[in-house]
């Protein structure tokens, strides 16, 4: 799908298998070509043919990729990321933070028990350039990409602003309403949609589990994030008040039924974004 003249969004869909049932997601990658070509994100393992297949249709070869930026590390960010490199011979950019998970996924695999966590990331792959707040990649005289430092999801969390297109691309920075709450820390990833709401003239949100968003829908979004945060954060509270002794899957189990999510949503990395709000349970009012 082509966003700009320049800004091309690449849809893959995938499943995610848990122990209660499957879960059928997408996750978005990027494409923005100047006189060099950079790809944003790689998807989940065997996404390098959707992406491929896309890049042939507008005219491009594989081994146009100069550069692969990772928003951060989790599987369906970094799956392919080792075939799309050995293709394309990119060099690939990250945060600093992120940078231990993504050369060595068996230690991801080991901290962060994602469901299936082989079937979706092929391998570790070596980053090649450290990204941090506040750095602009120039892709030509016409397009360059500034680095926005966006932790909370993941420590080491990047969004990508755009600024001659008014385009920002946020990863899974901005959490959609009723979709899956991950994230490590909330009160961080609430300063983070703060930040990025507070950037002005964004004409177009791109990020990694919705479809792009245009117009006055992109501050909304961002509302509407920080008010499903606030939301999780209460029914954490209430539910854990109500059974403060339950185990972690239970406890995710009965928040997410008081949200009106899905019981087969469960699963260990929510579990663990629930028990990041009883850090702060103290805090009912996270504004």
């Amino acid at each position: 799908m082509q966003i700009r003249k320049q800004i091309h969004a690449i849809k893959i869909p995938f499943q995610v298998k848990t122990e209660l049932g499957v879960l059928d997601r997408f996750v978005y990658s990027y494409l923005i070509h100047g006189e060099n070509v950079c790809l944003i994100d790689s998807g989940v393992v065997s996404s390098e043919g959707v992406i491929f297949d896309y890049m042939e249709k507008i005219g491009l070869k594989p081994e146009d990729i100069s550069l692969m930026i990772l928003t951060h590390s989790h599987p369906d960010h970094i799956g392919s990321a080792k075939s799309i490199k050995a293709k394309s011979g990119c060099k690939i950019a990250a945060h600093s933070g992120e940078i231990p998970w993504i050369e060595d996924v068996e230690l991801q695999a080991k901290e962060r028990p994602v469901p299936n966590f082989h079937l979706l990331v092929e391998g570790s792959v070596d980053v090649d350039k450290i990204l941090e707040d506040g750095d602009v990649l120039d892709l030509d005289e016409n397009i360059s990409l500034k680095i926005i430092h966006t932790p909370g999801h993941s420590k080491g969390s990047i969004s990508i602003l755009i600024e001659e297109e008014g385009v920002i691309i946020t990863g899974d920075v901005i959490p959609l309403k009723g979709d899956l709450p991950i994230y490590e820390d909330i009160e961080t990833s609430i300063n983070s949609i703060k930040k990025l709401k507070s950037i002005p003239k964004i004409e177009t949100l791109l990020a990694s589990w919705d479809d792009p968003q245009e117009g006055d829908n992109v501050y909304i979004i961002m509302d509407d994030a920080l008010d499903y945060l606030q939301n999780i954060h209460e029914s954490v509270i209430k539910i854990n008040k109500m059974n403060p002794s339950l185990e972690p899957m239970e406890f995710c189990k009965m928040v997410l039924k008081d949200l009106g999510m899905p019981e087969v949503a469960a699963n260990p990395i929510v579990a663990q974004s629930f028990q990041a709000n009883l850090n702060v349970r103290e805090d009912q009012d996270l504004f």
